[in-house]
This record gives C-alpha cells, sequence and structure tokens, in this order.
C-alpha cells in the first residue's frame, strides 16, 4: 500500500466511511484542482469520459429537470446533466473544495440555470424533495459516512427519483487487473512526476479501503432508498449504483 506523506490525507477507510477530516480532504482538492481533469484521464486510460456519461443516462434526465451533482470537482458531470435537461432544467452542483468550485465556475459559470457552490455533502445546502435525480462522481469514498452521504443524496431528490453513485471500485475479473496494476502501481507515479504525489497516493489508499459493490448496495437501502441496483465497467473497474427515493 502506498504510504501517506505530510501533504495528503491517510485515506484509509472503514466499512462507514473514510477516515481522512474533511479540512484535510479539502485542502487536498484545493491542491490538485488544477491538474484534476488532465489526471482522471489518464489514470482513467482515457475511459472516464465514457463513464460520465453512462451515469449521467442513468440519472434518468427530462428536459426541464431539477437536478443535483454532488462532490462536482470541475463540473464536468453537472455540465453533461445540464445539457440533458434543457430546455428549462437546472442543475446545483456541490463540492467541498473552493479551488475546485472556481475551476467549474470558470469554465461552465457562464451557464443559465448552473449554479456552483462550495458545500459539505454530510450536510447538503438544499430543501427536501427538491430535486429530480442527484448524482455523485468519485466523491463518495471521500466521505466520513457513506450512509450519511446516500441519506443526504436522497432527502434532497423528491419521491420517484433517482440517486447515482459512479466510483472506482477493486475488481475480480483476470482482465481487469491490469488496469489495477496501472492504478496500484503507476498513478502514484504518475501523481509524483505532475507534482501531486501525496494526493494520487492517497486515491489508491482510498480504493483499496471502499466497501465491495454489494456493501454500498446495502448502505443505500439503508439510507432509505429502494430498487437500488448496480453495474461494473471496465471489467468492474469502476461502478455505478443506482437507487430510487421511495415514493408514500
Amino acid at each position: 500500500m502506498t504510504p501517506p506523506t505530510d501533504d495528503a490525507p491517510s485515506g484509509r477507510a472503514t466499512d462507514r466511511g473514510n477516515a481522512a477530516p474533511t479540512t484535510e480532504v479539502r485542502a487536498m482538492f484545493d491542491r490538485i484542482a488544477g491538474v484534476y481533469d488532465p489526471m482522471n484521464l489518464v489514470i482513467s486510460a482515457f475511459q472516464e469520459p465514457r463513464w460520465r456519461e453512462r451515469a449521467v443516462r442513468f440519472a434518468g434526465v427530462k428536459p426541464g429537470d431539477r437536478l443535483l451533482d454532488v462532490a462536482t470537482g470541475t463540473g464536468k458531470v453537472a455540465a453533461d446533466l445540464h445539457r440533458r435537461a434543457q430546455p428549462g432544467g437546472s442543475v446545483l452542483a456541490v463540492d467541498i473544495s473552493p479551488g475546485m468550485i472556481r475551476v467549474a465556475q470558470k469554465r461552465f459559470g457562464d451557464r443559465k440555470g448552473l449554479d456552483f457552490v462550495v458545500g459539505d455533502a454530510m450536510a447538503l445546502p438544499t430543501e427536501d424533495g427538491t430535486f429530480d435525480a442527484a448524482t455523485i462522481a468519485f466523491g463518495m469514498r471521500n466521505l466520513p459516512d457513506y450512509r450519511q452521504g446516500f441519506a443526504e443524496l436522497a432527502r434532497s431528490v423528491r419521491p420517484g427519483g433517482r440517486v447515482v453513485c459512479l466510483e472506482i471500485a477493486r475488481p475480480k475479473r483476470r482482465l481487469a487487473r491490469m488496469l489495477q496494476f496501472w492504478f496500484d502501481r503507476i498513478v502514484p507515479i504518475v501523481g509524483r512526476v505532475a507534482g501531486q504525489g501525496g494526493a494520487y497516493g492517497y486515491l489508491v489508499r482510498s480504493v483499496k479501503g471502499y466497501p465491495d459493490p454489494d456493501r454500498i448496495a446495502e448502505v443505500m437501502r439503508d439510507a432509505g432508498l429502494e430498487d437500488v441496483s448496480w453495474q461494473g465497467m471496465t471489467g468492474g473497474i469502476v461502478t455505478l449504483h443506482v437507487g430510487t427515493v421511495p415514493t408514500p
């Protein structure tokens, strides 16, 4: 396991959540905001756009929908949701990192109905049942309490709306083990070359501690979601979980 460095959170996780303090996670993402997008492409072997497109599709977006994207990062998922919700739709995009939000606003801030705010996934700045769907992409494993994260997403979505979670996983299929080797061994090296070795060592550690897909499905049900299902992509290197907010 890649050891932590002085400038990165531990990334170690339990079945409940990531052990890293939120303040450390925020500071780390502030530091890497400028290299986040190109690094995502490299470490995903250029698969990230395809994963993101499928997550947005599974949200079931329709024109005019009001949507929520949590852990939005540089805003790519939020922008994709916004495009699908036109005409008349809107997106609230939330991230704990002011640095990430600044990048997202610079890139997409001129789009009417697409708003970026700094906020905590553990206590979202939202009213109950006000969104038609909610997404979180590559952010759940950073949260200190996975159940609370899903509960906040479910609280924010109207009855019958979907909650979608896209996350890196630990694949079991032999074909995916090459990608896993790349992720475990090469990603930290690439991170050091980019001047962010600590942050990308954290990434590897946080994935190793993240619960398996079946356990995440249980957590989603415990958080109040129903009809929970999941699927693996690219040999299981990422998983896509979908749940529905119950209708009274």
